[in-house]
């Protein structure tokens, strides 16, 4: 199994006020292909500093990442937006649907952004929509939804352009733990049949335990506590 993702000895430090503040200290961690992969720690311990920074959202002040194959620390910002694009997809806490669009235009703009060629799009939106349950409710706009229906969207719209790697940060955070299950369960189908590998940052123990890998945080550092 190939490794999509390993970051070596990544420092990132910021400037609060004045006071410097080490929010990843020294991680190192390998992540595989078509797994899900889960940062668990509490509000605080580094998971959403750490997915940026994977993401190429944000740079290390020290150490290496590594995503599909290529050191994205020595990557210029044009290089890190193609990678992202073409890539990395991301899930948030808020799923940042456009609220005039439906559940199908949602997806299908997504991928145009992207680069999918125009009439390619429509039939990989509604393919993605029938993939999370959603076949019935391409139409609605999300005011018509359902919580877990939109942050389904939002994973549709996130897989539409075939990414190699999904980073989710805290997904089920607005979710009772029923329906949280049952994304996670989603992220565990979609990286068996699409292949696609999942990194996401969760607190939750329900759903750490049916995760692939879980690494847990603690002030910046990795932790051997459960």
């Amino acid at each position: 199994m190939s490794e999509v993702v390993r970051t070596e000895g990544v420092l990132k430090v910021f400037n609060n006020a004045g006071n410097r503040v080490t929010a990843v200290n020294g991680v190192s961690i390998s992540v595989e292909s078509g797994r899900l992969t889960v940062l668990r720690g509490k509000s605080g311990s580094g998971k959403t500093t750490l997915i940026n920074l994977i993401g190429t959202l944000d740079r290390p002040d020290r150490g290496k990442i590594r995503v599909c194959g290529e050191d994205i620390t020595s990557m210029s910002g044009a290089e890190c937006e193609k990678l992202r694009r073409s890539r990395i997809s991301f899930i948030f806490q808020s799923v940042a649907l456009y609220g005039d669009m439906t559940a199908f235009e949602n997806v299908e703009f997504a991928m145009r952004i992207a680069g999918v060629r125009h009439r390619a799009c429509a039939r990989r939106a509604e393919e993605c929509l029938e993939m999370v349950g959603l076949a019935d409710r391409m139409k609605h706009i999300p005011q018509e939804l359902s919580g877990g229906e939109q942050q389904r969207v939002a994973i549709a719209r996130a897989i539409a352009h075939r990414p190699a790697l999904v980073l989710a940060d805290e997904p089920t955070s607005q979710l009772d733990t029923s329906m949280g299950l049952h994304v996670i369960k989603l992220f565990l189908t979609l990286a068996e049949t699409e292949g696609i590998t999942f990194i996401m940052s969760s607190h939750d123990p329900e759903i750490v335990d049916v995760a692939h890998r879980v690494y847990t945080l603690k002030d910046g550092e990795l932790s051997d506590e459960l």
